[in-house]
């Protein structure tokens, strides 16, 4: 669910990201191999969760990919191998029960309307994770964006590492690793950097402490789950 229509969606980032699409790859291009592929193994089934335009699952190494977005431009974007689903991702995803090895979201749940619809979507996550499976999300921490959080048309719920980490909790999730300082806030309207300079910050996690304003938690199903499951 988006507080925003399709149609709005596909103006909003149209005119967002239009004039810097390829410096976007070229930023993904460095974070998946040099950061996030370490948590993906080849063999691995990935669900890319507001999938943007596909940076992320097209660049990642593993065996299946999907992808899921209300933006009708979306799929325009997404590698042939990728599985694109346009839904709600508050209700049922067309995913089967436990066939996900990761889940991977970026500055995605800042967009839905209210902690209801994350607390459903957070629900389809573990039903479609498999035992072990790992959720990869990063977003704007409100704790260090006050104010600069609002300025985007389309975010409505303010979330810090720690509000997320226990919503995870609460939903049978185990917290694997949690940063609430991790990667600049945005690369709209910002200075385009050398790739190596994004190579070195994410080297030294002394700069994070000074430059980020993204969380970063990655929680998993645990590998003995209740046949109650989370809720």
């Amino acid at each position: 669910m988006s507080a925003n229509s399709a149609r709005e969606l596909q103006k909003i980032y149209g005119a967002r990201f239009a004039q810097n699409l390829a410096y976007r790859r070229k930023v993904w291009n460095v974070l998946v191999p040099s950061f996030f592929q370490k948590y993906v193994a080849l063999g691995d089934a990935v669900l890319d969760l507001g999938c943007g335009y596909g940076e992320f699952i097209n660049t990642i190494r593993c065996g299946q990919k999907l992808a899921m977005d209300l933006n009708p431009d979306a799929p325009k974007y997404l590698d042939s191998s990728v599985r694109f689903l346009e839904q709600d991702c508050s209700s049922r995803w067309q995913v089967e029960d436990a066939s996900l090895q990761v889940v991977f979201t970026s500055n995605f749940f800042e967009h839905l309307p209210d902690k209801a619809a994350l607390g459903r979507t957070l629900d389809e996550i573990y039903r479609c994770l498999a035992a072990g499976g790992k959720l990869i999300a990063m977003g704007p921490n409100i704790k260090h964006l006050p104010g600069k959080y609002w300025d985007f048309w389309d975010h409505h719920l303010p979330l810090s590492e720690t509000s997320l980490s226990e919503g995870l909790s609460n939903r049978g999730f185990e917290i694997v690793e949690r940063i609430g300082k991790f990667l600049p806030y945005t690369m709209v309207g910002q200075r385009e950097y050398p790739d190596i300079l994004l190579k070195l910050y994410l080297r030294f996690p002394m700069a994070w402490r000074i430059m980020g304003k993204q969380f970063l938690i990655i929680a998993a199903k645990p590998r003995s789950v209740s046949p109650a499951g989370a809720n």
